[in-house]
């Protein structure tokens, strides 16, 4: 659809959030990606080993004050053309592009697809957003595998790793209030980690957008390291710990696979 309503966001550009407790964001951790994915436990386990080593990670990780959590995000007027998103300044210029791969098969869909053509004439708006755990948790992580304590390595790392989706999670729900497209949220978190919900949020390096290099104009825009995010040569953010984004609002916005990779 492009007559879908372009929403209004709240401001233009791009702004930073610090010092997000860990109360605000450890209801959106995804347990089952932790408990299966990470700490690979089997189902007998999770309620008489996982659940309680989860308790008290998280109250370590508050007693100790590990974390960082930190978000910069924005948003940005935009057009489509085939292919391409277009990211424009306030003067309707382009500043700056992110070319997407199409499907070869299917309905053919491409990332560009959920934002207005150019050539109708109308702006549409795209959120972009990086947010972090810190360092703190990385240097603690790595601290326990340099003393052989790997059991307590592999659990507080894969936590670290789903708290940071988590606070993506979390400010994805921000953006989505802030934009005014959330009334269709789900009640509970299984909804919402299914993303019964308007809009999508996909990562960089997955299928609709596996070029890692588009990081950089990402970075470009947000200047994350104003929330202690750097970008590597191989275009992967330090610390660990931390995702970014493209935010779409379009109704139709969903996951699918390009069947490209990089």
């Amino acid at each position: 659809a492009t007559d879908n309503p372009v929403p209004t966001p709240p401001f233009r550009g791009t702004r930073v959030v610090k010092g997000i407790q860990l109360k605000e964001y450890a209801s959106w951790l995804d347990e089952t990606a932790l408990f299966r994915g990470q700490w690979g436990l089997t189902k007998e386990l999770i309620e008489s080993e996982g659940r309680p080593r989860l308790r008290a990670l998280l109250d370590r990780l508050r007693t100790d004050n590990v974390l960082e959590a930190g978000v910069v995000h924005g948003y940005f007027p935009c057009v489509s053309k085939g292919d391409d998103l277009i990211i424009l300044d306030e003067d309707g210029n382009e500043r700056t592009r992110f070319t997407f791969p199409r499907q070869r098969h299917g309905r053919r869909l491409c990332l560009a697809d959920f934002f207005r053509p150019e050539e109708s004439g109308d702006t549409d708006v795209v959120g972009l957003q990086v947010v972090t755990v810190g360092s703190r948790i990385g240097e603690e992580t790595a601290r326990l595998f340099e003393a052989d304590a790997y059991r307590e390595y592999l659990e507080l790392h894969g936590l670290s790793v789903q708290l940071a989706e988590a606070l993506a999670e979390y400010w994805h729900a921000r953006v989505r209030a802030e934009l005014g497209i959330h009334r269709g949220d789900p009640d509970g978190l299984d909804g919402m980690l299914r993303t019964e919900y308007q809009g999508c949020r996909y990562s960089l390096g997955y299928p609709a957008c596996p070029d890692l290099e588009d990081r950089a104009k990402i970075a470009d825009l947000l200047q994350p390291e104003r929330i202690g995010v750097r970008l590597s040569e191989e275009f992967q953010l330090h610390p660990e710990q931390s995702t970014d984004a493209i935010v779409v609002h379009h109704p139709e916005a969903g996951y699918f696979n390009t069947g490209v990779r990089r």
